[in-house]
């Protein structure tokens, strides 16, 4: 299917110069979504994954009907505040500022074979910071995959050549 047509682009958002590519037509088209979560839960069916990082906020509706699919638990990796236990947090950069993510310090056992799932892959700032949580909680990165990636923006160069998979390149 070709998913293109399903993403929106809005200019100046969140800032000026910035195009945002918007994916709620994707969600909005009972078809489309299930194409995707069936691409990503075929893929990584019988890959021996041990649980599904997502990324706020984003990745959560990409990574939720996959980690179902798949019988595997769902780690949340959120923005500072959002998680009830003790974390550990990782900052970043990112094309229009800083953020920093945080993900509970025991998500993870030392050893698990993980799948980081996003929206998008723009500057790598957001899932570099993913993959580097994850390396300290013990884990390891499978795959990274994203339903965009923006390649003009090199972001799988801070992925640290990690396997990486996308449905959607601009």
């Amino acid at each position: 299917m070709d998913l293109a047509p399903f993403i929106r682009d809005i200019p100046d958002f969140p800032k000026p110069g910035i195009i945002f590519k918007d994916i709620t037509p994707l969600l909005h088209s009972p078809e489309a979504f299930r194409y995707v979560s069936d691409t990503l839960t075929e893929r990584y069916r019988n890959r021996g994954l041990d649980a599904i990082v997502a990324v706020e906020s984003r990745g959560f509706m990409f990574a939720a009907p996959v980690a179902y699919a798949l019988g595997l638990p769902l780690v949340p990796a959120r923005k500072p505040g959002k998680l009830p236990y003790k974390t550990i947090a990782e900052t970043y950069d990112l094309e229009y500022g800083s953020a920093t993510l945080e993900v509970h310090e025991d998500a993870l056992k030392k050893g698990d074979k993980v799948l980081l799932v996003d929206d998008l892959l723009a500057t790598g700032g957001t899932l570099g910071a993913c993959c580097r949580l994850i390396d300290r909680l013990g884990a390891s990165v499978a795959e990274v995959a994203t339903i965009i990636e923006l390649s003009f923006l090199n972001g799988r160069e801070k992925l640290c050549d990690l396997p990486y998979y996308t449905m959607l390149t601009y």
